[in-house]
């Protein structure tokens, strides 16, 4: 984006964005911060995805990776992460690789973290009809087709 990029236009730079991402979201975010920060709702709208989101270098599944990883070292943004699984999701990443992004993190942050992950990940891949996911193991031994 240019210097003389105006605040509004950055803001309806990422309203865009975003509504190409996670079109539910959008007004969500700006109508559960409409009274105690409208700023910050725009802050995340304009620069989030308006000035960062938008930049060409990463496509949006590559950010959405880079994004699950980053929530979930972080911990304690279970809202956020689920918020990043549906966009994950929208933007084609399947539900093996987002479960496979949410193991991988766990040999850098922790069991406690990943597993929390993993939870919000089962909610939004239930309520998207989207489990069981991948290999399940067996008792009997090696993993079968689900």
């Amino acid at each position: 984006m240019s210097e003389s990029t105006t605040r509004e236009e950055r803001f309806e730079r990422g309203l865009e964005v975003l509504g190409s991402v996670n079109p539910e979201v959008g007004q969500q975010v700006l109508d559960s911060l409409a009274d105690i920060s409208p700023e910050m709702g725009h802050q995340i709208v304009a620069w989030g995805f308006g000035e960062i989101y938008s930049r060409p270098e990463l496509v949006p599944r590559d950010r959405q990776l880079v994004t699950l990883g980053m929530l979930t070292a972080l911990g304690g943004c279970e809202n956020q992460l689920e918020v990043h699984i549906h966009t994950a999701l929208n933007v084609g990443l399947t539900p093996v690789q987002i479960v496979e992004a949410l193991l991988q993190s766990a040999g850098y942050c922790g069991f406690p973290k990943a597993l929390n992950a993993m939870a919000v990940a089962r909610k939004v891949l239930a309520e998207r009809g989207l489990l069981p996911v991948g290999q399940q193991p067996t008792a009997d031994g090696p993993a079968t087709s689900a």
